[in-house]
């Protein structure tokens, strides 16, 4: 994948262009953010540029209609073809001079495989113009890998570069991470998680919108969702948040609760990940409404495709109001995730909203 075709990440990828164009790219870098974001995906980007055959000069990218970017943004100095063989063995794992190293059957990352790419990036390039070694979840190193890969940091092969990926950059030993400087890869903007689902193929345009707005910014995360689920968990979310603002009947509001313990599936864990689900569902729409309550641009709205819903709710949710339920919601996320009794958490939400 060449830089043009990274989603999101801009100036990253502007900055990264300009390093191997100037020749000034770091001997390593670190690669943090949340998971699902495109660190990876970026990292081979680099990869290709550093070994493309045929490399394009002055690449102009499609215009970012979610962030107001200056012109300069809109180029990048040097881009891989994507094409030349070099390009496709590197997208397809074959490159003999692009190394990956991830976590094995037990989760890690074992001094073993450290050893061995240490010892394969001390050697010039088999073919390419510079060897490019990636650490993929590099938070999975084990301590000794660390420090077996420390020396080599320090003291860098002139013709090797290392990236750490990692969505835990503080996992990473000190002594590693201040050898690294650190490029932090935000979540993406849930308009740009959406074009990725409708470019994949794999959801219609509703549907992908509707399973951005609850992805984090993550198209990791968005894949990994059923969008029918993420459709009718927003149902539930809307109806609850209306229910709640219709009235102030604690009995009432309790009824309502039951929505958001519809089951999809058997067992605790089921129910315990399904009101998750509607929560963040629930957390999306109130970001939404608050959008509309101070009159921001209605192109930044998660879910523009119910923005009459979105209206009707910003005239009970705004404000302190809105800013109560949305603080509400984010603390039953939290309870939920440290165990608490799922009922529990449904019945006191509705009573903060």
């Amino acid at each position: 994948m060449p830089f043009r075709d990274v989603i999101g990440h801009r100036r990253l990828v502007g900055l990264l262009s300009r390093s191997v164009h100037r020749e000034s790219l770091p001997p390593s870098l670190i690669f943090a953010g949340p998971a699902g974001v495109g660190k990876r995906l970026a990292a081979m980007a680099t990869a290709q540029a550093l070994n493309c055959l045929t490399p394009r000069i002055s690449v102009r990218l499609k215009p970012d209609p979610t962030n107001d970017l200056i012109a300069d943004d809109h180029h990048i100095e040097i881009d891989a073809c994507g094409t030349c063989t070099a390009c496709t063995r590197i997208a397809r794992g074959v490159h003999p001079d692009v190394l990956v190293v991830e976590p094995g059957d037990t989760g890690s990352i074992k001094i073993e495989q450290v050893r061995d790419i240490v010892d394969r990036a001390a050697y010039r390039p088999f073919e390419g113009r510079r060897r490019v070694v990636i650490v993929d979840e590099a938070d999975a190193l084990v301590a000794p890998a660390q420090n077996a890969l420390l020396k080599t940091l320090e003291e860098p092969p002139p013709s090797s570069v290392f990236f750490l990926i990692t969505s835990r950059p503080d996992a990473l030993l000190p002594t590693v991470q201040s050898r690294c400087p650190r490029l932090r890869f935000r979540p993406l903007d849930a308009r740009d998680v959406a074009a990725a689902l409708v470019a994949g193929g794999t959801h219609t345009e509703a549907k992908a919108r509707a399973v951005a707005a609850t992805a984090e910014g993550s198209v990791g995360r968005a894949l990994e969702a059923s969008a029918d689920e993420v459709v009718e968990a927003r149902e539930v979310a809307q109806q609850v948040l209306a229910q709640a603002a219709a009235s102030d009947d604690p009995r009432r509001r309790i009824e309502g609760a039951k929505d958001l313990l519809v089951k999809t599936g058997a067992g605790g864990a089921g129910d315990r990940e399904q009101l998750a689900s509607h929560l963040r569902a629930m957390e999306s729409l109130l970001r939404d409404v608050e959008l509309l309550s101070t009159r921001a641009d209605a192109r930044a709205l998660a879910n523009p495709d119910v923005q009459p819903a979105l209206e009707r709710l910003a005239r009970t949710y705004q404000g302190e109001r809105g800013m109560r339920a949305f603080t509400a919601v984010d603390q039953a996320l939290v309870a939920l995730e440290r165990n608490a009794g799922v009922k529990i958490v449904a019945d006191w939400l509705v009573l903060q909203l």
